[in-house]
């Protein structure tokens, strides 16, 4: 009795440290939930006024601190000197920041889409929108990975100035042009404080295409449907006459054959499939011998994707990026902008052509687009995919090759060397 007696207080104590400990939680808790939209609040202003220094401004008040340290700690007093001088100098940098502008700025680009090597000019106008006049103020425009400069001058209420400038579109991309930043600071770049004025836009820069035979294999418009080697007894392809044979649908029978030959006749017909064509294009990097060498890949892709859809024959344009959108050229043609080379994306040819295709209807044409660098086996390997009755062309770009065209076991393999060559073999492959 005594020793549980001894130790009834102790248990009660602890079970009081335990309830003012959750007690304490909870509080901390509460108040975290009270007080956090102000400091997300005070964070973001913080957070903002930070973003204001700029390296080099940092720098500048480390020396000032590590100056003052020394000052002190060994009582020199030319590192007070430089102290001082350190940090009038940072706050004279705080007057440049502060300042208001009312800008009202607008990015055109003419024309929106070019191909690669057309001049593309862009305008910048900058509207002063308030009731104020605005001191002159620097603006900078991004421009694809380069940055564009404008002094804009002093603006009286509702003054305007524009600046021209060209974009360079030697290479095929989407060139994002903005957004418009007014800057504010120093001119030894302590303190930089932007302010942003319109959103981005973009220009598309297309691959240079040519344009195609419409008697070129696969890109002929086929209302009816391309025959197949599959006999079936109806469709539209007539194929011969057979003895009737109990239950074939009376339809069929091909009455004036019958009465002249005295046995029901029955007719048969070749079926008939809807022209579906799939272009694969291969992006992977270590295919290709330059980047030249996957220009002239893309440039041959969109070509004839263009043709193809011209000629209203269904089409799948395929990437290791994903699907182009072919419902009009202008739209595959943008999106043949974001083509990029890619690394490491699928094991082998053979299985990016299995992956890309395998949710989509059954083709009667595949036209695969390669490198250089792939070896005629992984082209045959792409063949084992597809129905006997499906046909592939492979198209290999090998910069500055000569043109040539040559069977591998049911695959006709076109080497392209440059895109005037392209025409010609389509041609002589439809024949």
């Amino acid at each position: 009795m005594t020793n549980s007696a001894q130790k009834r207080p102790l248990q009660q104590t602890r079970l009081a440290i335990r309830e003012l400990g959750r007690a304490v939680i909870q509080g901390v808790a509460a108040l975290g939930r009270v007080l956090s939209p102000a400091w997300e609040a005070a964070a973001g202003v913080l957070g903002a006024a930070l973003r204001v220094v700029s390296t080099l401004g940092w720098l500048l008040l480390a020396a000032a601190a590590g100056s003052f340290v020394l000052a002190v700690w060994f009582g020199w007093a030319e590192f007070t000197f430089m102290t001082a001088t350190l940090l009038a100098a940072f706050a004279i940098a705080l007057c440049f920041v502060f300042g208001r502008a009312t800008y009202a700025v607008s990015i055109e680009l003419n024309p929106r889409r070019v191909v690669a090597g057309d001049r593309a000019m862009g305008r910048l106008e900058v509207v002063n929108s308030g009731g104020r006049p605005v001191l002159p103020t620097r603006l900078e425009l991004p421009v694809g990975s380069g940055m564009a400069e404008f002094m804009v001058p002093r603006l009286a209420p509702g003054a305007e100035t524009d600046e021209l400038f060209a974009v360079p579109t030697a290479h095929r991309a989407v060139i994002v042009a903005g957004p418009a930043l007014s800057v504010r600071g120093d001119q030894f770049g302590l303190l930089r404080r932007t302010t942003r004025w319109s959103e981005p836009i973009e220009l598309f820069v297309h691959p240079k295409t040519i344009r195609l035979n419409a008697t070129a294999r696969g890109l002929v418009r086929d209302l009816e449907g391309q025959p197949t080697r599959v006999i079936t007894d109806s469709d539209l392809a007539f194929h011969a006459l057979r003895p009737y044979e109990p239950g074939d649908d009376i339809r069929n029978v091909h009455w004036r054959t019958s009465a002249r030959t005295g046995q029901l006749m029955i007719r048969q017909y070749q079926e008939t499939r809807r022209s579906q064509l799939l272009l694969l294009f291969s992006a992977e990097a270590a295919q290709y011998a330059s980047d030249s060498e996957f220009e002239l890949g893309v440039s041959v892709t969109a070509s004839i994707a263009c043709q193809v859809i011209r000629e209203e024959t269904d089409l799948n344009v395929l990437w290791e990026g994903g699907t182009l959108r072919s419902r009009t050229p202008l739209s595959l043609l943008d999106d043949s902008c974001r083509v990029q080379p890619v690394s490491g994306s699928y094991r082998s040819l053979r299985e990016f052509a299995r992956v890309a295709g395998r949710k989509l209807p059954a083709p009667s044409l595949v036209i695969l687009i390669v490198g250089s660098g792939v070896p005629t086996h992984d082209i045959r390997s792409v063949s084992t995919l597809y129905e006997s009755d499906a046909e592939l062309i492979a198209v290999r770009v090998e910069d500055g090759r000569d043109a040539r065209l040559d069977m591998l076991g049911n695959v006709m393999l076109a080497t392209v060397g440059k895109l005037s060559d392209l025409p010609a073999l389509l041609e002589r492959a439809g024949r």
